[in-house]
């Protein structure tokens, strides 16, 4: 999924936008990614335009400085790579009941000063923290970056988990905590027909 269009293929199914930031790299439950649908920033704008963190004035508009000043959108893709590692690194941990690294979580703070230096404090009902008036490069990542922390210090934190099936990290809002799959169309609808298969096997050897 090297496209624009392969980013608009990916299921959004962590149940958090920070969640959803890491699944945007896929593969096995265990061991490196296979594949990787951010693979520089104009699928990095139209990731944050398909996960509703842009709207589609700020893609445009992000397009063009693209073009006007294509040093600084590289790097505010490469930080995004970095963020991205980070999270995976905490929320992989959490999911398995580890601590992340005391070096990562500094650096997902500084992460969030950076974001919340650049936010506004809008009224919705209550407060929120607005992007509106951030035209930078980097202004993908402070959604994300806040809605990690925001997880990470108000929870649930049980309730991040790792997929039986894929690589990706996903929010069980289930009532019994019993979600075992990133999707049941996806990954749960696989492992039935695995274990539908095995099945048919046991009974032919009998």
């Amino acid at each position: 999924m090297e496209t624009v269009e392969g980013v608009r293929r990916l299921r959004l199914v962590g149940g958090n936008l920070a969640l959803d930031f890491v699944n945007t790299r896929t593969g096995p439950p265990v061991g490196p990614p296979d594949d990787d649908v951010l693979t520089g920033y104009p699928e990095l704008l139209a990731w944050a335009g398909y996960a509703g963190v842009l709207t589609d004035a700020e893609v445009t508009r992000s397009h063009r400085r693209r073009h006007d000043d294509p040093d600084d959108t590289q790097a505010a893709f490469l930080r995004s790579l970095d963020v991205r590692d980070r999270l995976d690194e905490v929320f992989r941990a959490v999911a398995s009941g580890r601590s992340p690294s005391g070096s990562t979580l500094a650096r997902l703070r500084d992460d969030e000063a950076d974001a919340l230096a650049h936010a506004r404090l809008d009224r919705a009902g209550t407060f929120v923290w607005s992007w509106r008036d951030d035209h930078t490069a980097a202004r993908p990542l402070r959604p994300v970056v806040h809605a990690a922390v925001q997880l990470l210090t108000t929870g649930p934190l049980d309730r991040i988990k790792g997929c039986g099936g894929c690589r990706f990290v996903f929010l069980d809002e289930s009532k019994n905590r019993s979600r075992r799959w990133c999707s049941m169309d996806d990954c749960g609808t696989a492992e039935k027909a695995r274990r539908y298969v095995a099945a048919r096997r046991t009974r032919a050897t009998r």
